[in-house]
């Protein structure tokens, strides 16, 4: 018995399973989530959150005046609750730190406006591609103004480092030996285009969502010529998690998750489509001069309308240019562009006095607001309310009504956006209550105040930045405040 024994634990398959199991047990006792490729989905909804590698800008993400936003966030706040968890942000202070973060485990996903590379994939996995950029070399007006590759050639050129940038000029550097460029840390590419358009450096790379985002702030950027076309952002993921890229992918690939990109590039990018310069760089000059003027009676009336003052502001920037005594051909007057009939039901006596204007503008698109309705979503309802403002209340209902009729989502201001314009057209508006309407109006009447309100957020001090947002470049002497200009 004894020599049978022995026999039965010392066969090959004996030990093989001895060896297995003492395996099991040392991976268990050092608590590696790696075991098998399920166990880091169910390690993110076990844990309740997925923690999110993101950068903290006006693409990514950050905080705003209704909370936390950005493109990235919104998007990936989309699969987190897909998953049934919570979004936990982790920003890192370079790209540099993302790739190597995500393979040590501290995060599940990259999710930062992450280029596809041929040498990120060779380090990571990506999931699908949601959007297309192109790098573009950014300088100023008045400024270097290189027109191809070798035109940077002996110009100062400053890059983030650790970027696609980086990686295509390294590419390109085989075929002209002579570029160089300097590359820097501790900056956000958002900070670089800023110091661009204060001349503090001639020249930088950009992707060219980061640059129109920008542009409403920085009006004398001026695009050179772009270095990369067709690049593709999408999330990045451990090369071994291979459950959690499928997670992913099969988000990606329901019609909801179209709709809601739709929605979001929309949202964040749909008012940048149409720059224009001269009016942008008279708008900052305006911020500086003229708002003071009107700025108290701005917070004043949206205070007691229950309004962000800001966006009263915005809107009498569209409407009048802060102009007082502004009258149009049809009729409506002042500041806010009241009609008469409209003022007298707000019991605004004089429309050219201008803190009687604001008041009565500021009361009359609460009410608008009010009118909307609490069933539509912000910032949806903000934006019904402007265009119905600029329009009139029949003409949006009619877009309502429309979109409706055409499978469209009639409390969705994007569906509603697109549905306004046809009101233009005989076919649509003659079965519709109010009739003909020029709809492309109020679309861009809302697009041009969602520019305006977010230039004043920054010029307020209210859109955050990087923690080290200017911190280091307001040592030097070029450099004065957007707020202190004021």
């Amino acid at each position: 018995m004894t020599g049978s024994g022995r026999n039965r634990f010392t066969s090959p398959w004996t030990k093989l399973l001895i060896s297995f199991t003492l395996s099991l047990i040392f991976l268990v006792s050092t608590g590696c989530n790696q075991f098998t490729p399920r166990d880091e989905l169910e390690t993110i909804k076990n844990r309740g959150t997925l923690r999110v590698l993101i950068r903290n800008n006006a693409t990514c993400y950050y905080e705003g005046p209704n909370g936390f936003a950005g493109f990235e966030y919104d998007l990936v706040r989309g699969f987190a609750n897909y998953l049934g968890v919570k979004v936990k942000c982790v920003v890192t202070d370079s790209f540099n730190e993302m790739i190597p973060a995500l393979l040590q485990g501290k995060a599940d996903l990259i999710a930062a406006g992450f280029t596809v590379t041929e040498n990120r994939m060779r380090r990571v996995a990506f999931g699908p591609p949601y959007m297309e950029v192109q790098q573009e070399v950014v300088g100023r007006r008045g400024g270097p103004s290189p027109s191809d590759i070798g035109d940077l050639i002996g110009q100062p050129l400053w890059v983030n480092a650790g970027t696609s940038y980086e990686e295509r000029l390294k590419e390109l550097k085989t075929q002209y030996p002579g570029l160089s460029w300097l590359p820097v840390s501790g900056y956000e590419t958002e900070e670089l285009l800023e110091m661009v358009w204060r001349g503090i450096i001639p020249l930088t790379i950009a992707d060219s969502n980061i640059v129109a985002v920008n542009r409403r702030y920085y009006p004398q950027l001026k695009i050179r010529f772009a270095i990369q076309e067709g690049e593709h952002l999408a999330w990045a993921v451990h090369p071994q998690h291979n459950h959690l890229l499928d997670a992913i992918d099969h988000w990606f690939a329901q019609p909801s998750t179209s709709i809601l990109l739709d929605k979001l590039k929309q949202h964040y990018y749909g008012h940048l489509k149409v720059f224009d310069y001269v009016d942008l760089v008279k708008y900052h000059r305006r911020l500086r001069h003229r708002l003071p003027r009107y700025e108290n009676y701005f917070k004043a009336a949206a205070k007691k309308h229950g309004l962000d003052w800001k966006l009263v502001a915005a809107q009498s920037y569209q409407e009048s240019h802060w102009d007082p005594q502004a009258v149009s051909f049809t009729g409506v007057r002042g500041i806010m562009m009241l009609t008469q009939e409209t003022a007298s039901s707000l019991g605004v006596e004089s429309r050219l006095d201008p803190r009687q204007s604001i008041d009565g503008g500021a009361r009359y698109l609460a009410l608008l607001h009010e009118r909307i309705g609490n069933s539509i979503p912000e910032p949806d309802r903000t934006y019904m309310a402007l265009a119905a403002y600029n329009v009139g209340w029949g003409h949006l209902e009619d877009a309502r009504a429309l979109a409706k009729r055409l499978d469209k989502d009639p409390d969705n201001w994007q569906d509603v956006s697109s549905t306004l314009p046809l009101l233009r057209q005989k076919k649509y508006y003659r079965s519709l209550p109010h009739g003909y309407a020029r709809g492309t109006e109020p679309v861009r009447y809302v697009n041009r105040i969602k520019t305006y309100y977010r230039i004043l957020l920054q010029a307020t001090g209210e859109t955050p930045k990087e923690p080290s947002e200017l911190a280091e470049i307001a040592k030097l002497p070029q450099v004065v405040s957007l707020v202190a200009s004021r």
